[in-house]
Protein backbone atom coordinates (compact mmCIF):
# COMPACT_ATOMS: atom_id res chain seq x y z
CA UNK A 1 0.00 0.00 0.00
CA UNK A 2 2.89 2.39 0.79
CA UNK A 3 4.33 1.78 -2.68
CA UNK A 4 0.97 2.57 -4.27
CA UNK A 5 0.70 5.73 -2.17
CA UNK A 6 4.18 6.83 -3.22
CA UNK A 7 3.31 6.25 -6.88
CA UNK A 8 0.10 8.27 -6.52
CA UNK A 9 2.07 11.06 -4.84
CA UNK A 10 4.45 11.20 -7.82
CA UNK A 11 1.59 11.19 -10.34
CA UNK A 12 -0.37 13.93 -8.58
CA UNK A 13 2.80 15.99 -8.05
CA UNK A 14 3.65 15.67 -11.74
CA UNK A 15 0.15 16.70 -12.78
CA UNK A 16 0.09 19.63 -10.33
CA UNK A 17 2.14 21.72 -12.75
CA UNK A 18 0.31 23.33 -15.72
CA UNK A 19 3.30 22.86 -18.05
CA UNK A 20 3.40 19.14 -17.35
CA UNK A 21 -0.39 18.85 -17.80
CA UNK A 22 0.00 20.58 -21.18
CA UNK A 23 2.73 18.11 -22.14
CA UNK A 24 0.50 15.17 -21.18
CA UNK A 25 -2.40 16.65 -23.16
CA UNK A 26 -0.15 17.06 -26.21
CA UNK A 27 1.06 13.47 -25.88
CA UNK A 28 -2.56 12.30 -25.90
CA UNK A 29 -2.46 13.11 -29.62
CA UNK A 30 0.60 10.87 -30.10
CA UNK A 31 4.29 10.66 -29.45
CA UNK A 32 6.51 13.69 -30.01
CA UNK A 33 10.13 14.70 -29.78
CA UNK A 34 11.29 16.79 -26.85
CA UNK A 35 11.89 19.64 -29.30
CA UNK A 36 8.28 19.47 -30.55
CA UNK A 37 6.99 19.35 -26.98
CA UNK A 38 9.19 22.28 -25.88
CA UNK A 39 8.33 24.50 -28.85
CA UNK A 40 5.17 26.15 -27.40
CA UNK A 41 6.87 26.98 -24.09
CA UNK A 42 9.03 30.02 -23.44
CA UNK A 43 11.74 28.32 -21.41
CA UNK A 44 15.26 27.03 -21.85
CA UNK A 45 15.59 23.39 -22.88
CA UNK A 46 17.32 22.35 -19.60
CA UNK A 47 14.33 23.76 -17.65
CA UNK A 48 11.92 21.98 -19.97
CA UNK A 49 13.83 18.71 -19.50
CA UNK A 50 13.15 18.94 -15.74
CA UNK A 51 9.44 18.73 -16.59
CA UNK A 52 10.05 15.71 -18.82
CA UNK A 53 12.09 14.10 -16.04
CA UNK A 54 9.28 14.66 -13.51
CA UNK A 55 6.79 13.06 -15.91
CA UNK A 56 9.12 10.11 -16.50
CA UNK A 57 9.74 9.66 -12.76
CA UNK A 58 5.98 9.59 -12.14
CA UNK A 59 5.59 6.90 -14.80
CA UNK A 60 3.28 9.03 -16.94
CA UNK A 61 5.74 9.45 -19.81
CA UNK A 62 8.22 7.09 -21.42
CA UNK A 63 11.03 8.33 -23.64
CA UNK A 64 13.69 6.83 -25.82
CA UNK A 65 16.64 8.36 -27.54
CA UNK A 66 17.50 7.63 -31.14
CA UNK A 67 20.62 9.49 -32.22
CA UNK A 68 20.18 13.08 -31.10
CA UNK A 69 16.38 12.94 -30.84
CA UNK A 70 14.53 11.98 -27.66
CA UNK A 71 10.94 10.89 -28.36
CA UNK A 72 8.29 10.86 -25.64
CA UNK A 73 5.02 8.98 -25.38
CA UNK A 74 2.41 8.40 -22.71
CA UNK A 75 2.58 5.26 -20.63
CA UNK A 76 -0.77 3.54 -21.21
CA UNK A 77 -1.12 2.14 -17.68
CA UNK A 78 0.22 5.15 -15.79
CA UNK A 79 -3.13 6.52 -14.64
CA UNK A 80 -4.70 3.21 -13.61
CA UNK A 81 -3.69 3.68 -9.97
CA UNK A 82 -4.97 7.24 -9.91
CA UNK A 83 -8.20 6.19 -11.60
CA UNK A 84 -8.71 3.46 -8.99
CA UNK A 85 -8.10 6.00 -6.23
CA UNK A 86 -10.68 8.38 -7.73
CA UNK A 87 -13.23 5.57 -8.02
CA UNK A 88 -12.71 4.67 -4.35
CA UNK A 89 -13.13 8.32 -3.35
CA UNK A 90 -16.26 8.63 -5.48
CA UNK A 91 -17.78 5.56 -3.79
CA UNK A 92 -17.04 6.99 -0.34
CA UNK A 93 -18.59 10.35 -1.17
CA UNK A 94 -21.61 8.85 -2.92
CA UNK A 95 -22.31 6.76 0.17
CA UNK A 96 -22.00 9.85 2.37
CA UNK A 97 -24.33 11.82 0.12
CA UNK A 98 -26.84 8.96 0.09
CA UNK A 99 -26.86 8.91 3.91
CA UNK A 100 -27.25 12.68 3.97
CA UNK A 101 -30.16 12.51 1.53
CA UNK A 102 -31.84 9.85 3.70
CA UNK A 103 -31.38 12.09 6.75
CA UNK A 104 -32.87 15.13 4.96
CA UNK A 105 -35.88 13.08 3.79
CA UNK A 106 -36.40 11.84 7.37
CA UNK A 107 -36.36 15.42 8.65
CA UNK A 108 -38.86 16.51 5.99
CA UNK A 109 -41.24 13.70 6.99
CA UNK A 110 -40.93 14.60 10.67
CA UNK A 111 -41.65 18.28 9.97
CA UNK A 112 -44.58 17.43 7.71
CA UNK A 113 -46.01 15.19 10.47
CA UNK A 114 -45.61 17.95 13.07
CA UNK A 115 -47.48 20.51 10.94
CA UNK A 116 -50.61 18.38 10.37
CA UNK A 117 -53.56 19.42 12.52
CA UNK A 118 -54.83 16.93 15.02
CA UNK A 119 -57.99 15.01 13.99
CA UNK A 120 -59.31 15.12 17.53
CA UNK A 121 -60.12 18.85 17.25
CA UNK A 122 -63.87 19.41 17.74
CA UNK A 123 -65.84 21.04 14.96
CA UNK A 124 -68.02 24.07 15.64
CA UNK A 125 -71.67 23.19 16.16
CA UNK A 126 -71.08 19.53 16.99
Amino acid sequence: MANQSSRLDRIFAALADPTRRAIVMRLCAGEASVGELADPFDMALPSFMKHIHALETSGLVLSEKSGRVRTCRLSPDALVGAEDWFQQQRAVWEARLDRFEDYVMKLKKERAGAKRPSRTTKRKGS
